[in-house]
């Protein structure tokens, strides 16, 4: 509970992302509307009594514990409970209901003439959000996941079949449907959740979708060498980096066509030079700008763990004379920062991306190639400390030469 002094001084600071002024005049369905709202943000709280401008009017409502809990119990969907109190005398004669909820574990919904309406909080207004930001809401309280979504328009036939066989027979040693054999495919493609009833997953396009571009925009990496050490129109190599992640292998592990990963190594080897020194027994040795161990690393990562929903993006890939920097769309997933990347903390975004990749050795299956191949890499390296940072709507990853 609050003091009189402490809620006086947020009644003077006004309305925000987490504090809303309403007369207890309200409807419930007006009422719920703002829990819903704060709920599906970091939470917050409702001041009964209190206009819009700050003025304390008082409250007026019988029973208005009741109203409130009945509301958030028959106006949300899920119900919430929230934290309910009153402080007297805020003004002379005038008390003010506070209402308080924290952050849902679900999505919630104002349920009000037989539908349901979610809402957002944004700054101080609570409105309806847009398709993409209600799936993102869905994806970061974990109702759905996004490498699981069917995508519209794609078939069987819209995935590489030369590298399904490799991935089941070589890597997984298991047998694989006839080539004629679609029904016995799709059983296992459907068991696999490389594809549901509705069509190819996007977790299946972008591994091993013949064009996952055609489907997904987003799906590729923008390459850029510069020669310099800021972003300007001197380049000296620009690409697309397209196609499935997975490689194609023949029988004894020998690339025939390689994924993104190994096009965005390439594309590094390409653009940086070699560097000899003389080591402690006066060997001359010869070693690459960044160690391939960290550079694959990041950007294993940034494919595996990006935020598919932004779709007007792909990832960038940046080399520098001094630096290398892989960014990522999308914030850090479930409570994850920098911090805990280094300690090696774990959560993926799209876990069927994740356990495939690691199928092919791309990902320890540990989970700390972060603090082992990327900060301990780069010490060993050059002693160097790279920089992970979240800026936004991206991670960065930086690498320095």
């Amino acid at each position: 509970m609050i003091t009189k002094t402490e809620l006086l001084e947020i009644i003077s600071n006004g309305e925000n992302s987490g504090v809303d002024f309403k007369r207890d005049v309200l409807t419930n369905h007006q009422l719920a509307k703002t829990l819903v709202a704060f709920s599906n943000l970091d939470g917050g709280m409702v001041l009964l009594g209190v206009d819009d401008d700050g003025t304390v009017t008082g409250l007026t409502r019988d029973r208005l514990e009741e109203w409130v809990m009945t509301t958030c119990r028959d106006k949300i969907r899920p119900a919430i409970i929230p934290y309910f109190g009153t402080i007297s005398n805020v003004e002379p004669n005038k008390d003010v209901a506070i209402v308080k909820v924290l952050r849902g574990f679900a999505v919630h919904s104002q349920w009000h003439n037989n539908r349901n309406t979610y809402y957002i909080r944004v700054g101080s207004v609570s409105r309806e959000p847009s398709p993409q930001e209600l799936s993102r809401l869905f994806q970061q309280r974990g109702a759905f996941r996004t490498d699981l979504r069917p995508i519209s328009g794609s078939k069987i036939n819209d995935l590489d079949r030369r590298r399904l066989k490799d991935y089941f027979s070589r890597i997984r040693q298991q047998e694989v449907p006839r080539d004629v054999d679609d029904s016995g495919w799709h059983r296992l493609l459907v068991n696999t959740e490389i594809m549901v009833e509705e069509g190819v997953t996007l977790a299946g396009l972008l591994l091993f979708g013949q064009t996952p571009k055609r489907f997904l925009p987003q799906a590729g990496v923008d390459a850029v060498a510069f020669t310099g050490v800021e972003k300007d129109y001197t380049i000296a190599e620009r690409m697309t980096c397209y196609g499935p992640m997975t490689p194609l292998m023949d029988k004894q592990g020998n690339v025939l066509e390689t994924g993104i990963v190994d096009q965005g190594l390439e594309f590094v080897q390409r653009n940086t030079a070699l560097t000899a020194y003389l080591d402690k027994g006066g060997r001359r040795v010869v070693r690459p700008a960044y160690p391939k161990e960290a550079v694959r690393e990041a950007l294993v990562n940034a494919l595996i763990h990006r935020d598919y929903l932004l779709v007007n993006t792909d990832i960038e890939l940046a080399v520098y004379q001094n630096r290398l920097e892989i960014i990522s769309p999308g914030k850090l997933l479930n409570g994850i920062t920098p911090e805990r990347m280094r300690a090696g903390t774990r959560s993926a975004r799209n876990l069927l991306l994740k356990d495939v990749m690691r199928d092919y050795g791309y990902l320890e299956h540990m989970g700390m190639g972060v603090p082992r191949k990327i900060v301990r890499g780069m010490k060993e390296h050059n002693q160097t400390d790279p920089d992970l940072i979240e800026d936004g709507e991206r991670f960065i990853v930086r690498l320095f030469s």
